[in-house]
Formats: structure tokens, C-alpha cells, sequence
């Protein structure tokens, strides 16, 4: 999995979690390397924050779903836009799955679990 977060706290716990049940992660900090590392390795899964230094995530997810190569990938976004109306901006963008920040470890989990 491809975990793009400019938060270092953030960028360990969930890179943390998702090894704990099982999957290999690599991480970004920053968007603008994400399409590229994406291309590199062909995760089983992209889990982006939203509101990111140079590059939003929600552009990541527009570049990712206007690739041939990367289109199909699933894209969970994590975000502190909790909203209603964000989370239909989120979808509409190509997400797949929205989680908001603070996240219930739980509902992370599951929601990573159902994209795969």
C-alpha cells in the first residue's frame, strides 16, 4: 500500500496499523511524489491525506483516475474535512473510501479491508 501524509505522526500510525494486520507499506510525504511512486509499484491500495503541501490529494486522485495504469488502483482519502459536502467533493474527485481525522482505528482498518 502507498500511504501519502505530510504529517509525521499521522504518516506512523497509519503505516503502523496497516502492518499490524498484515500488509506492506511504503509512504510519501509529499503529493507531488505520489503518482510516480504509485507508477513505480502498482499498490493494491492509495491512502492519501487531502490537504497536503504543493499537491492535494484530491488532485492525486484526479491524476491516478486519468492514468491507464493507475485508474483501477482503490484511493481511501483521510481527511480533517468532515463535511458532508467534502466527502461528496472527495467522491466525486475518485475516492473510494473516505475516513475522517481524528481517525477510529477501527473504521480504518475496515474501511482498508473492503477496498481490498
Amino acid at each position: 500500500m502507498l500511504v501519502v501524509e505530510d504529517n509525521e505522526l499521522n504518516l506512523k500510525l497509519f503505516c503502523d496499523l496497516l502492518r499490524a494486520h498484515g500488509f506492506e507499506t511504503s509512504a510519501v510525504r509529499d503529493g507531488r511524489e505520489a503518482v510516480a511512486t504509485a507508477r513505480a509499484f502498482s499498490p493494491d491500495l492509495v491512502i492519501t491525506d487531502i490537504q497536503l503541501p504543493h499537491i492535494s490529494g484530491i488532485e492525486i486522485i484526479g491524476r491516478m483516475r486519468g492514468d491507464p495504469v493507475l485508474k483501477s488502483i482503490p484511493v481511501m482519502a483521510v481527511t480533517a474535512y468532515a463535511g458532508q459536502e467534502d466527502e461528496a467533493r472527495i467522491r466525486a474527485a475518485g475516492a473510494n473510501a473516505y475516513v475522517t481525522k481524528p481517525i477510529s482505528v477501527m473504521r480504518f482498518v475496515e474501511e482498508v479491508q473492503a477496498l481490498l
